[in-house]
């Protein structure tokens, strides 16, 4: 516990120092909440898909986040350009897969980004990670699939074919670079009756992974921290319509909320 606190503050004190810019390509559905959130952590968002720009928009990122949520060909086209101009520069690139498996399109659009960009990190839940592992998955809608329990050892076989730290979001949130597997048992029910909690994470991944800590490490920090917000969040609000409001109060206000003893991480 001691270490994780003591990483959690100097990493917070660095990003809000720092500001980090974080490119988001992601979905109409989550676009300001999760620029929202970046904000929130002490980062700059910048929400930018014209294929004419994101190029060039990347060269100022710290990080890239390529959400599949809502697809068309042109978008398609613009993550895979900034995802390749973001490896050619070597900054962090998040693959959140969003309803992988529901359709062939969004199976096909996220096996193509994993094959041509290469994306460092990979968030999704259960059903999405399992269904880029090559595992099945049974539909409930894009935004939560379910699929049988799968093993742990599917997470760490994909982290190493695809290069990668695979982070698979639920009830108990697992983080794997194929060596090293942490599981994180922080969050609260409420956060899904919300829309973009999943996507939001993908976001706290991608500003904490700017920090300079092993990408495995950060990955695990981020998600640690904004399932120990929406705990604050849920005990600060009645209902999803306040809790949003209220996890990002919790995010902003991070520093002076004591979550390092709310952080419930464990190697395993």
């Amino acid at each position: 516990m001691a270490k994780w606190d003591k990483i959690w503050e100097k990493t917070d004190r660095d990003i809000r120092a720092n500001r980090p810019m974080v490119h988001h390509i992601t979905n109409y559905v989550v676009m300001n909440v999760t620029a929202n959130v970046t904000l929130s952590m002490g980062a700059s968002p910048v929400m930018a898909h014209d294929t004419r720009e994101v190029e060039e928009l990347v060269n100022f990122a710290s990080a890239l986040v390529i959400n599949i949520g809502t697809l068309s060909p042109h978008w398609v086209e613009a993550m895979v350009k900034a995802g390749k101009k973001a490896r050619e520069k070597g900054i962090p690139i998040i693959l959140d897969p969003v309803g992988a498996g529901a359709t062939k399109l969004r199976t096909d659009v996220s096996m193509r980004i994993l094959t041509e960009v290469g994306p460092g990190i990979i968030r999704g839940n259960q059903a999405e990670v399992a269904t880029l592992a090559g595992g099945t998955a049974r539909i409930q809608g894009v935004d939560s699939l379910e699929t049988g329990a799968a093993p742990i050892d599917l997470y760490r076989e994909l982290a190493v074919k695809t290069n990668s730290v695979v982070c698979v979001t639920g009830e108990v949130d697992w983080v794997t670079d194929g060596k090293r597997t942490f599981s994180v048992h922080n969050g609260h029910p409420m956060m899904s009756n919300v829309t973009g909690t999943g996507c939001s994470s993908s976001t706290a991944v991608a500003v904490f992974s700017t920090s300079g800590l092993p990408r495995v490490e950060s990955c695990t920090l981020g998600l640690s921290v904004f399932g120990a917000c929406g705990e604050v969040a849920a005990e600060n609000s009645s209902g999803p319509g306040g809790f949003q409001v209220a996890l990002i109060d919790a995010l902003y206000n991070a520093p002076s909320l004591g979550l390092g003893s709310r952080l419930k991480i464990t190697e395993v």
